[in-house]
C-alpha cells in the first residue's frame, strides 16, 4: 500500500512534466504552429507600425509646434489677463506675450507700412529664430533692438546701424530676420515685418485704445496642463486658440497625416485577425479526432482545459518574445529610408507599442483562439470513429466577441472616420461575399472541361466554407489596395496643392497705371507669373433683400467673412484653377451683373445660384446675382478670391493690381530691384514659408510610404498564410484522388482552375471594395474629391493570380503524393 503510494506520488511530480513535454509537442506537430506564426505576425506588425506612427507622430506635432512657435498660443483683442498669467504660472507652464500692430516705419529717405512683432526675451518657445547682423548671429530679441525683415533695407533705404522711426520711438537698426519660426499664409494681410522687444512697445507710442492690436500668449508644457488652461478660460469675443492642427495648411497636413496613420494601424489590424481566425479553425479542425480520442479513453473536460491552456501560454509567450523582437527590428529597418529627414535626436517612442501590440494581440487572441477551442472541447467522444457534422454548436462562445467590441467602443469613441472604415468594410465585405457566390453559381451552369467542372464542384460544395476563403482573400487585398490607394491620394492632392513650381512671391497695390510695365518687366526677367487681377476690398451686407449684419446680435458671432472686408476682383473668364460646382459663367461681352462665389462662403451663409447679393465698395452700394459657385483650392498659393464679378459689376471702381510669380533662391537681386522701381509696390516675399512646407511635405509623404509599405507587405504576408492554410487544408483530399487513380495532370488542372478561379475573383471584388471604401473615405473622412484608379484593375487581380499561383507551385508537388499504407 506504501509503494503504491509512493508510485502515485512518484507518477503525480512527474505529470506536469509530461503534459509541457506533450504541449510542446503538440505545440509544433499538432498544426497549432501556424496560430503562432500568425500571433507573431500580429505583434510584429502592430508593434513596429505603433512604433514608427508614434515617432513620426511626434515628429509632426513638433513640426507644427515650431511653426506655432508654442505648443499652444492664444490670440486676443484684448490684452491677456492678469487671472490666465497667474494660473498658468501655477500649472508651471513655461509663457511668452507678444504684441502685433500695424504702423509706420520712417527713415531718413523713405516711408513703408509695416507689421510690428513685439516679442519678449524667450520668444520663441518653439522653432528657431535667426537674426544676423554684421559680426555675429543671436536667436534673442534685446531691449533696444529693431530687426526688420530683408525688403525693407531696400524699401527704407536702410542699413545696419541706421535709424530708424517707429511710431515716436526712434531705434537704431541692429540687422535682418534671417528666420522667423511663425508662417503666414494670406498674402493680403501680410506686411513687411519688423521684431522689437515688448519693453519697447510703450516707447513706441503706436498701441493706443481702440486700436488694431492683437496680444498673444505662446504657452509650452505638457498636453494635460494645455488641456487645462484651455477649461480654466473659456474663450471670449474676439479671442482663438491655435494648435499644431488648426494652424492652416500646415494643420491640416498634420491632421490628415494622423488620420492616415490611425486608420493604416487598424486595417492592419484587421488583416491579421482574419488571418488568425482562419488559422485556428484549421487547427481546430485537425485535433476533433484528438479531442474525441482523449474524451473516450477518460479525460475530462477540465484536464482538456489544462492540456489546451498550456499550449495556449507556451504559444503566447513564444510568440510575443518572437513578435515583439521582430517588430523591434523591423521598426529599426523602416526608419532606414528616413534617417535624411529625422532629426537627431529621435523622439523615444514610449512604452505605447509595447502596450498596445500585446493588448491588441489579446483581445484578438481571446475571441479568435477562445471560440475555436470552445467547440473544438465540446466534440463528443464518438467523433474518433464517426464525424459529428449535424451536431449542435456552443453559441456562447460568441460572447467573447464582446470584448474586442468594448475596446472598440472605449478606443473609438466617436471618431466618424474609423466607424465609417469598420462598418463599410462590413458592409462591402458581405455583398462581396455574396456576389463572389452568385458569380460562382452562374459560372456551374455554364459547360466547362473536366478539370473546371471539378474545381467548381469543389468549390460550390460548402458555400459557407467558400464564402469564407473568399471574403478573407478578397478582404486581405482589398485592404491592402485600400492602405496603399490612401497614401496615393493623399500624396497626389497634396503635390497638387502646393506643386514644386507653386508661386512664392506676391506683388499687391500695383497701380493701373504701373500694371503693364510690371508685367513686362516680369517677362523681362523670364520669370513666370500669373495674370495680373484688380483687387478692391468690400463687404458683402444682404442676400435677396435680407440684412446680414442684423442677423446676428452679437458681432462676434457672425461669419468671419462678415467681420471684415473682403478681397473682390472681377474677370471676363474664371480662373482655371476654380472648378465651377453649380451654375454657369456667362460668356465674355455680356452685361448681366454677375458674381460668382467660392463654394466655403455659399455653404456657411446658406447661398445658391439666382441669389441677390447687396455689397458695399468704399460707401458705394451695388448689387450682383449669383451665377456660379466655385470650389476654391486656398492651399496652392495661387491668387483666389471668396467673389469674382463680371466686369460690368464694378470695373469702374478704383482698384489696384495683384500678381503673383515665383523666385527661385538665386534670384534675390530680382526681388530688390523690383522692390527698388516700383516703391509704392508691396512685395509678399513667400519663399521662406513655401520651402519650409515643402520640406514637412517631404517628410510626411516619405513617412507615408514607408507605412503603407509595411501595410502592404503585413498584407502579402498574411495573403499568403491564408492561400498555404487553404492548400493545406486540401492535402488529404488530394492525396486521396490520387490514391484511388486520379492523375496528376487531372489533380493539377483541377487545382490550378480552383484556386486561379478563387484569385481572379477576389482580386476584382478586392478592387471594386478598394474604390469604393477608398471614396467614400477620401469624401467624407479626409473630405478630397475621390479620384478612379484605373491600374489598380489590372494590378491587383494579376497580383492576386500571381500570389496564388506562386502559393500553389511551393506545395502541389508535396500535395499530389499518394497516401502510403
Amino acid at each position: 500500500m506504501t509503494d503504491m503510494t509512493d508510485s502515485q506520488r512518484v507518477q503525480k511530480r512527474q505529470q506536469p512534466k509530461l503534459l509541457l513535454k506533450w504541449s510542446w509537442r503538440e505545440l509544433w506537430q499538432g498544426q497549432l504552429w501556424p496560430v503562432a506564426v500568425a500571433l507573431t505576425l500580429i505583434i510584429a506588425c502592430v508593434f513596429a507600425l505603433a512604433a514608427l506612427v508614434s515617432r513620426v507622430e511626434k515628429i509632426m506635432t513638433d513640426q507644427g509646434r515650431s511653426v506655432l512657435a508654442a505648443d499652444l498660443v492664444l490670440v486676443s483683442n484684448n490684452p491677456i489677463e492678469p487671472t490666465l498669467l497667474s494660473k498658468t504660472e501655477a500649472l508651471g507652464l513655461t509663457f511668452s506675450e507678444q504684441t502685433r500692430f500695424g504702423t509706420m516705419a520712417f527713415s531718413e529717405q523713405q516711408m513703408q507700412l509695416i507689421s510690428v512683432k513685439a516679442v519678449e526675451s524667450d520668444f520663441p518657445l518653439r522653432g528657431q529664430l535667426a537674426l544676423q547682423d554684421l559680426q555675429r548671429s543671436q536667436s534673442k530679441v534685446n531691449p533696444g533692438e529693431l530687426w526688420l525683415s530683408e525688403r525693407l533695407f531696400s524699401l527704407l533705404d536702410v542699413k545696419q546701424g541706421d535709424t530708424v522711426a517707429i511710431g515716436d520711438a526712434e531705434l537704431r537698426v541692429s540687422g535682418k530676420i534671417a528666420q522667423d519660426p511663425e508662417l503666414s499664409f494670406n498674402p493680403f494681410s501680410q506686411m513687411p515685418a519688423v521684431l522689437i522687444h515688448e519693453n519697447d512697445v510703450t516707447a513706441t507710442g503706436a498701441v493706443q485704445p481702440g486700436g488694431r492690436v492683437q496680444y498673444r500668449l505662446y504657452l509650452m508644457g505638457s498636453d494635460d496642463k494645455l488641456a487645462a488652461i484651455q477649461d480654466f478660460a473659456p474663450l471670449e469675443p474676439g479671442q482663438r486658440w491655435l494648435s499644431e492642427t488648426s494652424q492652416g495648411r500646415t494643420g491640416e497636413f498634420i491632421d490628415r497625416a494622423r488620420q492616415y496613420l490611425s486608420l493604416t494601424l487598424i486595417l492592419v489590424i484587421l488583416m491579421a485577425t482574419a488571418t488568425l481566425v482562419l488559422t485556428c479553425q484549421h487547427y481546430t479542425s485537425t485535433r476533433v479526432e484528438t479531442v474525441a480520442m482523449m474524451k473516450s479513453l477518460g479525460a475530462s473536460k477540465r484536464w482538456l482545459w489544462r492540456w489546451l491552456s498550456g499550449q495556449l501560454a507556451m504559444l503566447f509567450g513564444l510568440s510575443a518574445i518572437a513578435g515583439l523582437s521582430i517588430g523591434w527590428g523591423l521598426e529599426v529597418l523602416l526608419r532606414l529610408p528616413l534617417a535624411d529627414i529625422l532629426p537627431d535626436p529621435l523622439p523615444d517612442m514610449g512604452m505605447s507599442p509595447w502596450l498596445i501590440s500585446m493588448f491588441v494581440a489579446l483581445l484578438v487572441a481571446i475571441p479568435g483562439i477562445g471560440i475555436s477551442l470552445i467547440r473544438l472541447l465540446d466534440a463528443p467522444a464518438i467523433s474518433v470513429i464517426q464525424q459529428q457534422a449535424d451536431r449542435p454548436k456552443n453559441n456562447k462562445a460568441y460572447a467573447l466577441l464582446l470584448l474586442p467590441v468594448a475596446a472598440a467602443l472605449i478606443w473609438f469613441g466617436d471618431n466618424k472616420l474609423m466607424w465609417m472604415t469598420l462598418v463599410g468594410i462590413v458592409v462591402v465585405l458581405v455583398l462581396l461575399a455574396f456576389f463572389g457566390l452568385v458569380i460562382l453559381s452562374l459560372l456551374r451552369k455554364r459547360t466547362w472541361g473536366p478539370a473546371m467542372t471539378l474545381a467548381l464542384s469543389r468549390i460550390s460544395r460548402s458555400p459557407l466554407t467558400t464564402g469564407a476563403q473568399l471574403a478573407a482573400l478578397t478582404s486581405s487585398l482589398m485592404l491592402l489596395a485600400v492602405i496603399w490607394l490612401l497614401r496615393s491620394d493623399l500624396l497626389a492632392d497634396w503635390q497638387q496643392t502646393l506643386p514644386i513650381d507653386a508661386p512664392n512671391v506676391f506683388a499687391i497695390n500695383i497701380s493701373a497705371e504701373q500694371q503693364q510695365d510690371y508685367l513686362a518687366k516680369l517677362d523681362q526677367e523670364n520669370i513666370p507669373h500669373s495674370e495680373a487681377y484688380p483687387v478692391i476690398r468690400g463687404r458683402i451686407v444682404a442676400v435677396n433683400g435680407i440684412d446680414l449684419l442684423a442677423k446676428a446680435d452679437d458681432p462676434e458671432q457672425r461669419d468671419e467673412a462678415l467681420r471684415r472686408e473682403l478681397n473682390f476682383t472681377w474677370r471676363e473668364t474664371l480662373p482655371i484653377h476654380n472648378d465651377v460646382l453649380d451654375g454657369n459663367w456667362p460668356e465674355a461681352g455680356l452685361a448681366i451683373k454677375g458674381v460668382s462665389v467660392e463654394s466655403g462662403i455659399a455653404e456657411r451663409l446658406g447661398l445658391s445660384v439666382g441669389d441677390e447679393l447687396d455689397f458695399n465698395v468704399n460707401s458705394q452700394p451695388f448689387s450682383a446675382t449669383v451665377n456660379s459657385i466655385r470650389h476654391v483650392e486656398w492651399r496652392n498659393m495661387r491668387p483666389n478670391f471668396y467673389f469674382i464679378f463680371t466686369p460690368d459689376v464694378m470695373a469702374d471702381l478704383p482698384a489696384t493690381w495683384l500678381v503673383s510669380f515665383r523666385i527661385e533662391s538665386n534670384q534675390n537681386d530680382v526681388v530688390n530691384q523690383l522692390g527698388r522701381d516700383y516703391p509704392t509696390v508691396s512685395l509678399m516675399d513667400l519663399r521662406t514659408m513655401a520651402s519650409r512646407i515643402q520640406l514637412m511635405l517631404q517628410q510626411v509623404s516619405l513617412s507615408l510610404s514607408v507605412l503603407a509599405a509595411l501595410g502592404v507587405l503585413s498584407g502579402l504576408l498574411l495573403v499568403m498564410t491564408l492561400l498555404r492554410l487553404s492548400m493545406s487544408q486540401r492535402q488529404q483530399e488530394i492525396k486521396l484522388y490520387r490514391t484511388l487513380g486520379a492523375s496528376r495532370k487531372r489533380i493539377s488542372a483541377t487545382v490550378w482552375g480552383e484556386y486561379g478561379l478563387m484569385a481572379l475573383i477576389a482580386g476584382l471584388m478586392a478592387v471594386v471594395g478598394a474604390e469604393a471604401i477608398v471614396a467614400a473615405l477620401v469624401k467624407w473622412g479626409f473630405e478630397m474629391p475621390p479620384q478612379w484608379h484605373p491600374m489598380l484593375w489590372i494590378m491587383l487581380p494579376t497580383a492576386a493570380i500571381g500570389l496564388v499561383l506562386f502559393i500553389i507551385s511551393t506545395m502541389l508537388k508535396q500535395l499530389l503524393q499518394p497516401l502510403k499504407s
